[in-house]
């Protein structure tokens, strides 16, 4: 059974940084992609950055940000071990959210499957 853990989360000032972490546990099948999403009381969840690899052990990445967040936030993964991080700088109010880790890997079918977190609660206030 594969589970995805996150930590990292917490109460920041606007200004601050924090750094989440993430790891899918219960796995040894490499990553397709990894990205955090944030949702906010009834919003939609929505995406916050994301990697995308090609499968492969050479270096065919690809990293999407939302608009909201580049210049200010760094993803970075392994995808051979499951782990991804967000670094969190220059934190806003309107960055306080439940943020939430996704890993999707490829079934033995050849379909793909994305396994989520349970969320860390982001605050961001003075």
């Amino acid at each position: 059974q594969v589970q995805v853990v996150e930590s990292g989360g917490g109460l920041v000032q606007p200004g601050g940084s924090l750094r989440l972490s993430c790891a899918a546990v219960g796995s040894i099948v490499r990553a397709l992609k990894m990205g955090w999403y944030r949702q906010v009381s009834d919003k939609e969840r929505e995406l916050v950055a994301l990697i995308t690899t090609d499968g492969s052990i050479t270096n065919g990445d690809n990293i999407n940000y939302s608009d909201s967040v580049k210049g200010r936030f760094t993803i970075s993964g392994n995808s051979g071990k499951n782990t991804v991080d967000l670094q969190m700088n220059n934190l806003k109010s309107e960055d306080s959210a439940v943020y939430y880790c996704m890993v999707e890997q490829r079934t033995v079918m050849g379909g793909r499957i994305s396994y989520w977190g349970q969320g860390t609660q982001v605050t961001v206030s003075a």
